[in-house]
């Protein structure tokens, strides 16, 4: 062969070299767009705000074939899963989902901390440095800028630029930590005024799509009417009485009992606005559910190969379970009639984006106590730890031993203390925290209490320890931190107002036990009773997208999905 041939080949040669390179930067998406071709079109993250996972059978017999029933009968049943750590919260929960790891990792250790450089509370999503895009309030001073982990929709967006990642939700965190920090909108409703807004850290301005769904002005058609039950009362059997004395009243009503004439109630109360109240009712849950609907057709979700992302939370089963409690009426109503929402939802995605071509799943943020005073007066384990009048006690206590209160701030169960002061006055760090817990550890209700050098050194399988770990980090939990024993609730005051209604928080299975469905694309009919811990659900889409694991992810892959 001669020196000309040789030259050609090399060529040629150099020629396949540079295709391959170039095709190897396209797959892994490094600066060009590339295409999930085995992954669903699209996956839709369903987050019910405040869901026992008892919901789904107590109330079975009325749900839709085509709704819950679906996921349950058609899909595989995660029947077995559980939270993996405290405070189990609306924001904590949110992040540990998407982000595949526990608040020690991600960071959202609650719904709102005290912060030790600002000397106030923060919400887990506030960001003073955005501004509110669709509203003139300052609803929208929000961003991710507090979640230290990515999440699975940063994964997506990360690796395939192309892919749409929308969210949504009443709540603005339900919203922002899932839609995650590469969101292409993430957004939420303005209790002052009812739109959907957003912040300046997503968008410089609504798309068109949003201002018009605004302008139908959907809530303010729904309080002209009347909350009634959508089958006759008699017949809500899985409930307690409708006019349970454990229950709040809405504004406006004397009783807490249907109907509830939404127009007048808000007519009746000056303090009270048709937007504040309207996510108090289940028609919020309506409202959401168009609104997805409109985002998935005007955003194009799942029209290509590439896979999208649609994140909906439902909030309005949280703030009417805060007010009513697990067996009251109106919580049983409100499931009936989400029910009906997730058929919708279903139905629409099969006609838009085509049975087989997505995967749906379900879970929830978190489940619930019943009302502490129902357990006391049915002689269970249960009761109220009054909070404000124990850190009384112990600040004077303090003053006595100290001279002074060494005591920020106390939220959330955590105790966040002075150190600054601490220093100053000369006394030893460690002096104090043993003199707080020897106190804290005598109050009423009080299960265990840990301090975060217990958190961060103890070397022992204590499953209530762990919990309590998995839930703390440094920088935005206290200095202690208390757990109270089963069927306890922290309130601020003894009063008969704070004997009703209900809350959450606890490592106990009344707050850790949730649904999960999955239901779609390649999902396999099967129930699954093994423990699944929250965090799975990512480290489970990881595989099912084709996806790297997301980078601060613990959770394991649900293997029984991913078999065949």
């Amino acid at each position: 062969m001669g020196s000309c041939e040789h030259l050609i080949q090399y060529f040629w040669i150099m020629k396949l070299q540079k295709f391959i390179l170039v095709l190897a930067l396209t797959i892994s998406g490094f600066g060009v767009s590339a295409q999930q071709s085995e992954a669903p079109k699209l996956v839709v993250g369903i987050v019910v705000d405040q869901m026992c996972y008892e919901y789904l059978y107590r109330y079975e017999e009325r749900y839709s074939k085509k709704g819950l029933k679906l996921l349950m009968n058609k899909g595989t049943n995660c029947r077995n899963t559980n939270y993996n750590y405290v405070p189990t919260y609306t924001g904590p929960g949110h992040a540990s989902i998407y982000s595949g790891t526990t608040p020690s990792n991600h960071g959202i250790v609650a719904n709102d901390w005290w912060d030790r450089d600002l000397k106030r509370s923060i919400n887990c999503v506030e960001d003073t440095t955005q501004s509110t895009v669709g509203s003139l309030s300052s609803a929208g001073l929000c961003s991710p800028q507090n979640l230290k982990a990515n999440t699975i929709t940063d994964q997506l967006k990360l690796t395939y630029p192309d892919a749409k990642v929308i969210s949504m939700s009443i709540k603005n965190r339900g919203a922002i930590l899932p839609g995650g920090h590469l969101s292409d909108g993430s957004y939420w409703y303005d209790f002052s005024n009812g739109n959907f807004i957003t912040s300046t850290f997503f968008k410089d301005e609504l798309p068109s799509w949003v201002s018009d769904f605004n302008a139908q002005n959907q809530d303010e058609m729904y309080m002209l009417g009347t909350w009634n039950t959508l089958y006759p009362i008699e017949t809500y059997t899985a409930s307690g009485p409708d006019d349970s004395p454990y229950e709040h009243l809405l504004p406006g009503k004397t009783t807490p009992t249907f109907p509830y004439d939404l127009k007048g109630m808000v007519e009746s109360d000056t303090n009270v606005s048709a937007s504040g109240l309207f996510p108090y009712t289940p028609y919020a849950n309506n409202f959401l559910t168009d609104f997805a609907l409109a985002g998935m057709r005007n955003e194009g979700l799942g029209q290509d190969d590439q896979t999208d992302m649609l994140c909906i939370s439902y909030s309005s089963p949280d703030m009417i379970g805060h007010a009513f409690g697990p067996y009251s009426v109106e919580i049983e109503d409100t499931y009936l009639r989400l029910d009906q929402d997730i058929e919708r939802l279903i139905a629409a995605l099969d006609k838009e984006v085509g049975k087989g071509e997505y995967v749906v799943f379900l879970t929830a943020d978190h489940a619930v106590v019943p009302v502490p005073q129902l357990l006391v007066d049915h002689n269970l384990p249960g009761g109220y730890f009054f909070q404000d009048t124990n850190f009384v006690i112990l600040e004077n206590d303090m003053v006595e031993q100290y001279g002074q209160n060494f005591v920020d701030d106390y939220d959330n169960l955590n105790i966040y203390l002075d150190h600054d002061s601490i220093e100053i006055s000369g006394y030893d760090y460690d002096d104090v925290l043993d003199f707080i817990l020897n106190r804290v550890r005598k109050w009423d209700g009080v299960k265990r209490v840990f301090t975060g050098h217990q958190l961060y050194n103890a070397n022992v399988d204590d499953p209530w320890l762990n919990m309590v770990r998995n839930g703390y980090h440094h920088a935005e939990s206290g200095d202690i931190i208390i757990t109270l024993e089963p069927g306890y609730l922290p309130k601020s005051k003894d009063s008969e107002s704070s004997r009703k209604g209900t809350s959450h928080g606890s490592a106990y299975s009344y707050d850790t036990h949730v649904p999960l469905l999955w239901y779609g694309a390649g999902i396999p009919r099967q129930e699954i009773f093994r423990p699944i811990q929250i965090t799975d659900i990512t480290a489970t889409l990881t595989h099912i997208m084709y996806l790297q694991q997301v980078n601060a992810l613990t959770g394991e892959p649900i293997e029984e999905l991913l078999e065949d």
